[in-house]
């Protein structure tokens, strides 16, 4: 997971969290917890299902 991906992640996390205690008061705000749990463990389950990555790309070195 790229450095972008995981930030946006954490503040949609955190905003939709916030949503628990200032904004409307549901529940629905602890969904939040799903970005901000996959940003911290820098895993998205449904990446790997999709085939999708947003982490940079290393050099491959052996092409020389």
């Amino acid at each position: 997971m790229g450095r972008v991906d995981r930030l946006l992640r954490t503040v949609i996390g955190l905003v939709a969290i916030s949503l628990v205690f200032l904004g409307p008061q549901t529940g629905w705000g602890w969904l939040g917890l799903i970005p901000l749990v996959t940003a911290t463990i820098g895993f998205c389950p449904l990446y790997r299902l999709f085939g999708l990555s947003t982490a940079p790309r290393v050099p491959d070195v052996r092409r020389t």
